[in-house]
Formats: structure tokens, C-alpha cells, sequence
């Protein structure tokens, strides 16, 4: 890999390290400790999501428009004075505004780690987006395994800790992405195009529009561990530390999982649309054993399998942006679907809310399995009206 992309590899570790002493702790703090319900508790994530949404739109037309480094530094900077105001301020009211900025900052700087990821290596493919994926999963091992363990001694040290690993990302950034090297091609602006280019470019971003219909749904139903399963565990006596531990087991797995993964793709999933298959059927059998789950196990079991998925599904998702994006629209394009897995873990934790105190979890967990369903068919369906468009571009270039 290109010392470029160690050095974001290395920043999305310790923003990730940062976010995660927080991120799976959020449903517990405002369940437990400030007396909402889950209902509640969904709503205020779903706020957090929903600015992280418009902070990834904002963030990759940025990216495309002044750079990644300005882009990044700006977003690191919301996050940071949100956090450590977090940190002595925590009562609810200020918890739902500040929640809202954390989500608005951290949006704006992930498009742009993606965009300059898939633009130092252009070459590389879906290895420098897998890449800068891992890294975000070695830190929410780490941050997720220290967070648990914080928590129980002192709830407002998480605020504390997620601070201070925010400023140290910021110095990375400034000091380490300021002269780094980014294809030109990739992010400057076009101008007039011509008309076959223009059928072309509205068919990619239809199809990234289809494909992000499945990717919402994964999200959806993938957020449920950071919500009401949490609160699900803690109802049948697993303790903070052990919940802490079932995400340090994903982050870890997705580290030392790599090479068995690439294997697998060598061998048998060749193509980007069968790794999103697979990964998708995987998913399906994780919330299957979640539903018969009582027992600290077998959800560590549930959570490996699901870990198995996600290594799949979720490096593919923004390898096809790129593969799609026209010149002078990477970060736009990685942006929407930035924007799109936000918009997941936004709706996610109110709709798994609202359903388990309806209907219980186990119709939740049954809930998901069925509309899995619909992320196979935006998969099946997403480039096919792509390939019907190139051939009415080579038809007008005729």
C-alpha cells in the first residue's frame, strides 16, 4: 500500500478508537442512566444518524470542490468541540444537540477518507477500500473493549476519552494529510459534457441509487446491535463488559480475518455482486441464531457470523461507488452512499425501537430476516439498467 493510504489507515483507527468508547454505549446511557424508553432512546440515535446523513452529502461535495484535507479537517473539528462539550454537559437536553453535532462532524469527514482512499491507489480497487474498512473495525475493537470497561468504573470517562482521541486524530490529519497526493482526475470538476456521456452518468448514479436501497436495509437491520439487542442483553443479565467483548470479537475477526476472506474471494466470489450475495445470505442465518439466543455464547456466535457478512458486504458497496463515479464526482459519490449506510443506522434504532415494544424482539429478528429479500433484489437489479444505457451510448456516438 502507498504511504498515503497507511496514514488513513492510521487516522480512521483512532477516529473510529474515538467513537467507538461512545457509539455502542448510546442506547444504554438513555435507557438507563436518563430514564428513557427504547422508543425514546431511537429517536435521539435517529437524529444523530439523520445529521451524519446531510454532514456525508455535504462532506463529498466538499471533497469534490476544496480537497480532502480542508474537507476532513473541518468535520474532525465539529466533531471535536461536540465531544468534549459532551464530556461536561451530558444532562438530556444538551445530549440530543450534541449527539446531533458528533453526527453532523463525523459525516463530513468519512466521504472524504473514502474519496482519497480510492484516489492514492487507484490501482488498488477494492483493496484500498477494504483497507480503510479494517481500519475502522480495528478500532471499534479496541475502542468498543476499553469503552465497557470505562463505563463500569465511571460513565462520564467515555465522553472523556472520546475528547481526547478526537484531538489526537485532528493532529494526525493536519500534520499527516497535508501534502498527500490525490489523482486529480479523480476529483476535479468536469464541464460540459456530451450528450452520451450525460445518459451515462445519469444510468451510474441511478444504478448506485438501487444498490444503496439494499445497502440501507443491511444497515437497518445491522444497527440492532448497537441498540436493542444492547438493551436485550442487559435484560437477560450479560454484563456491560461481556457486550463490550461480543464487539471487540467483530473488530478483531475482521483484523485477523483477512486472509481467510481473500481467499475466498480468489477462489470462489469473484465478482463484487456474488460478495454482496453472500455476504447478504450470511446475514440472514446471523439473525436466525439471534433469535434463539438466551444464552452470552451464542451471541458471540450470532456476532461472528454476522462479522462473516458484513467483511463481504460492506467493502463492495463503496468499491462499486467508485468503479461508478464519474471524474470529478468520487466524493460525491462515496458521500451518497456514506449518506445511505447513515441513513440506516438512523431509521434502524427507531424502527427496531418502535418494533420491539410492540411485537417483542424475536418478531424484530424474524422481522429482518424477511427483508433481506428486498437487498438481494437491489443487487440482482442495480446494473442492469446500466449495461442497457451503454449500449444507447454507443448508439448516439454512432
Amino acid at each position: 500500500m502507498p504511504k498515503a493510504l497507511w496514514l488513513l489507515v492510521i487516522g480512521m483507527v483512532i477516529n473510529v478508537t474515538g467513537a467507538s468508547f461512545l457509539w455502542p454505549l448510546n442506547t444504554i446511557f438513555i435507557h438507563q442512566e436518563l430514564g428513557k424508553s427504547l422508543s425514546v432512546a431511537g429517536l435521539v440515535l435517529m437524529l444523530n444518524a439523520g445529521a451524519g446523513v446531510i454532514g456525508n452529502l455535504v462532506g463529498g461535495r466538499l471533497f469534490d470542490r476544496i480537497g480532502g484535507y480542508k474537507t476532513i479537517l473541518l468535520g474532525i473539528s465539529i466533531t471535536m468541540v461536540s465531544a468534549f462539550t459532551l464530556a461536561f454537559y451530558h444532562s438530556w437536553i444538551y445530549y440530543v444537540v450534541l449527539m446531533v453535532g458528533i453526527g453532523f462532524g463525523s459525516g463530513v469527514t468519512f466521504p472524504s477518507m473514502y474519496a482519497m482512499a480510492g484516489s492514492v491507489w487507484p490501482e488498488g480497487g477494492r483493496k484500498a477500500f477494504n483497507s480503510i474498512y479494517v481500519a475502522q473495525n480495528l478500532g471499534v475493537a479496541v475502542g468498543a473493549a476499553l469503552g465497557g470497561r470505562v463505563a463500569s468504573i465511571r460513565f462520564d470517562y467515555v465522553f472523556y476519552a472520546n475528547g481526547f482521541l478526537y484531538i489526537l486524530f485532528f493532529l494526525i490529519a493536519f500534520f499527516g494529510f497535508k501534502n498527500m497526493k490525490v489523482d486529480r482526475s479523480e476529483t476535479r470538476q468536469t464541464s460540459i459534457l456530451e450528450q452520451g456521456v450525460m445518459i451515462e452518468n445519469k444510468a451510474r448514479f441511478k444504478a448506485l441509487l438501487i444498490l444503496c436501497i439494499g445497502f440501507i436495509i443491511c444497515w437497518m437491520a445491522f444497527v440492532q446491535w448497537q441498540t436493542t439487542i444492547s438493551v436485550h442483553t442487559q435484560s437477560l443479565g450479560i454484563s456491560l463488559s461481556q457486550y463490550s467483548l461480543i464487539w471487540t470479537v467483530n473488530g478483531a475477526l475482521i483484523v485477523l480475518g483477512q486472509p481467510l476472506i481473500s481467499l475466498l474471494i480468489k477462489k470462489w466470489i469473484h465478482t463484487l455482486k456474488g460478495q454482496i450475495y453472500f455476504g447478504l445470505a450470511v446475514f440472514m442465518v446471523s439473525f436466525f441464531i439471534l433469535a434463539q439466543a438466551e444464552v452470552f455464547m451464542i451471541f458471540v456466535v450470532a456476532m461472528i457470523i454476522l462479522t462473516i457478512g458484513e467483511m463481504f458486504v460492506w467493502p463492495a458497496v463503496p468499491t462499486i461507488a467508485h468503479q461508478l463515479a464519474p471524474k470529478g464526482k468520487a466524493g460525491f459519490y462515496q458521500g451518497v452512499v456514506n449518506s445511505v449506510a447513515t441513513g440506516g443506522r438512523m431509521i434502524g434504532p427507531f424502527f427496531g425501537g418502535v418494533v420491539v415494544d410492540l411485537f417483542g424482539m424475536q418478531a424484530l429478528f424474524y422481522g429482518l430476516i424477511v427483508i433481506f429479500l428486498i437487498s438481494f433484489l437491489s443487487t440482482y437489479l442495480y446494473d442492469r439498467h446500466l449495461q442497457e444505457t451503454v449500449v444507447e451510448k454507443q448508439v448516439h456516438a454512432s
